[in-house]
């Protein structure tokens, strides 16, 4: 728990440092807009890795007792959500120190974070099916969360950037979580209703693809753990 909490307010001072001197500047309260981007993404990362190796790691136990699988996967995406949960506090923490005021607004953040757990879950059932058959997805998968990282603008505004680069950002679901929060938060409004839409198309759609993988390849877990 305490390395769960050191380990992205370390990732956060780093960042701070470095890339307030560039993109800061321009940026109010850019703390807390990076806090926005950095806890955001760290739950995702987190969730799905964890859910990836899930099934894996507990083959000893569903190879010799008939248990739903899935909720090996659930428990990893639960010990995330709550480690998400610590850290939400200290972000809270930080944005009370920044100065910015706690309003009705805030409950809205529930939305982002409903949809952040299924798109999770559904990433998480999708490689945790795919992991047994392919290890090295692992490998491909960090690759894949880099690219994610430096697509959700998580330590610059993409307001530098030419317009018709800034739509290609909001085919990246966790770029529409991180944009949510920060409107809530930085700019106490919420969210005109495309976003909600968008946000919730991709959460209900990566969620019921993740369950069609899973069901279509569940039968064949035992012959390959």
């Amino acid at each position: 728990m305490l390395w769960s909490v050191l380990s992205p307010l370390l990732m956060l001072t780093v960042m701070a440092v470095i890339f307030g001197n560039f993109f800061g500047r321009n940026i109010e309260h850019y703390v807390i807009f990076l806090f926005s981007g950095q806890v955001v993404f760290n739950y995702f990362t987190e969730a799905t890795n964890e859910g990836m190796q899930a099934l894996v790691s507990n083959s000893s136990i569903f190879s010799k007792i008939n248990v739903p699988k899935y909720l090996f996967l659930f428990s990893k995406n639960i010990s995330a959500l709550i480690n998400f949960g610590i850290i939400l506090l200290i972000y809270f923490g930080f944005v009370m120190l920044e100065g910015i005021n706690f309003t009705i607004l805030f409950l809205f953040l529930l939305y982002p974070i409903v949809c952040l757990i299924l798109i999770n879950l559904g990433i998480g059932l999708i490689l945790s099916a795919l992991f047994i058959f392919f290890k090295d997805i692992q490998y491909l998968y960090r690759l894949f969360t880099q690219i994610v990282m430096y697509g959700s603008a998580i330590f610059y505004n993409i307001d530098i950037l030419p317009q018709h680069l800034q739509a290609l950002f909001y085919c990246n679901p966790i770029f529409v979580c991180i944009t949510y929060f920060r409107s809530i938060v930085l700019h106490n409004t919420v969210p005109d209703l495309r976003l909600h839409l968008l946000l919730a198309g991709y959460a209900l759609v990566l969620f019921a693809i993740g369950c069609w993988v899973y069901k279509k390849y569940n039968y064949k877990f035992l012959y390959y753990v």
